[in-house]
């Protein structure tokens, strides 16, 4: 799947249909920023809405995932079917950013425990007060890795 040649077909089928990226975005519920950055290969249309992009545009979900029109349909495996593999790998993509998250902070946990069992003398003060910051740091890295995520997802 190339996303700058889906890009390139959801423009061509648009400006096909005599309509603006605003108007496409109104009719099918997402901003025009959303389908400028699908028309430039930025990113694809989320398996939520891409059902209403396809009838908007009188493709298939098979057409705009090759980014071309087929003369003749092979069906492999029906529309339905890709609906759901997006849906799972898009969910996959998720849990994936939300374990990095989760991993930065149990580093940081991790290295704040080091840090409070170095000292003694000047360096080793200076070196634990580094490990202290940078665990901090982790930490504060994977909540907000975590928050945007949650986020994302209402």
């Amino acid at each position: 799947m190339d996303q700058s040649l889906t890009g390139r077909f959801i423009a061509r089928k648009r400006k096909e249909k005599n309509l603006t990226q605003e108007q496409l975005a109104e009719r099918i519920g997402v901003s025009n920023k959303t389908v400028s950055k699908w028309e430039t290969g930025k990113s694809m249309p989320d398996y939520a809405v891409m059902k209403r992009l396809c009838k908007e545009l009188q493709i298939t979900v098979a057409e705009l995932m090759d980014g071309e029109e087929k003369e003749e349909e092979l069906h492999v495996c029906g529309e339905e079917q890709i609906m759901d593999l997006l849906r799972r790998v898009q969910e996959l993509e998720q849990q994936r950013t939300m374990l990095y998250g989760i991993m930065l902070i149990v580093m940081g946990i991790a290295l704040q425990a080091v840090a409070h069992t170095i000292g003694g003398s000047d360096m080793m003060d200076f070196l634990s007060g580094v490990l202290l910051g940078v665990s901090v740091g982790e930490m504060l890295v994977g909540a907000y890795v975590i928050g945007c995520r949650v986020i994302l997802k209402q």
